[in-house]
């Protein structure tokens, strides 16, 4: 069996759980050519640990971690089985790698996780475990964690890193979405780093990407990029699945890593 390809996913704000436009389209679309894998193991932006972490549920339960949201985003649940034998299959391979990782029994998904896959698998019947980032750790450690779970692949198991291609609120919040060149010109290093294969120069993004600190003022929404380009194979085959600049300064790029 060919190992399925590794994928980025710019989940975008809560509200695209329920109007997710043509990112949403572009989500479904994905998980139709992928088909059904074994398991899906995602890492979300919106679940940090000091060192990392998978849901080990049998039933992880929807968790709705933002504010100030539509009532009916609140009611909506994602209701797929976890995989506690994928939890601890990836525990083994990162101890195997070196890496110390737990399992959490009761932690849910949050809407970095379940809001894409809505779309994606939208019956909820493909089992689901989440992996945690470490902000404090850096983009190399995430490559590195990424590069420990590739042998996850080759059981079928389908991994993804969830973040944003860019994500500056205040920008948002300050210019109410009037669009700004920085998210594209970011967005565009980006994707010639990653067409290059140059991992080096995009881990350091800080100092060597135009805009890379207004792009992310903090780390943990690039990280899943990391994780995903690390799950990779070596001589992977970049895809832009999906591009658009939502609200003028948040970036909706996609990629699968063939």
């Amino acid at each position: 069996m060919v190992p399925l390809p590794s994928v980025f996913i710019s989940h975008g704000s809560p509200i695209h759980a329920l109007e997710a436009g043509a990112a949403g389209m572009a989500w479904a679309a994905l998980g139709k050519r992928l088909g059904k894998p074994k398991a899906i193991l995602i890492a979300s932006a919106h679940w940090e640990t000091n060192l990392p972490m998978v849901t080990g549920a049998d039933h992880p339960q929807t968790i709705h971690d933002f504010t100030g949201f539509p009532e009916p985003l609140y009611k909506l649940r994602y209701l797929a089985p976890g995989a506690p034998q994928v939890a601890s299959k990836v525990q083994k391979l990162l101890k195997e790698a070196g890496m110390t990782a737990a399992i959490d029994g009761c932690r849910g998904l949050d809407h970095g996780a379940w809001a894409p896959l809505l779309y994606m698998y939208p019956d909820a019947d493909v089992p689901v475990v989440q992996i945690s980032l470490q902000p404090g750790l850096g983009t190399r450690h995430h490559v590195r964690l990424g590069r420990a779970l590739r042998r996850i692949e080759e059981d079928n198991v389908l991994v993804i890193g969830s973040g944003h291609m860019t994500h500056n609120l205040r920008d948002w919040m300050r210019g109410q979405g009037a669009p700004q060149q920085y998210a594209q010109e970011f967005s565009d290093w980006v994707r010639d780093r990653i067409e290059a294969h140059d991992l080096e120069t995009l881990a350091d993004y800080r100092s060597r990407s135009p805009h890379g600190a207004r792009a992310h003022p903090t780390d943990e929404h690039f990280l899943p990029l990391f994780f995903a380009l690390g799950a990779a194979r070596d001589d992977y085959k970049p895809e832009r699945i999906f591009s658009s600049i939502d609200s003028g300064v948040l970036s909706m790029d996609a990629y699968v890593f063939n």
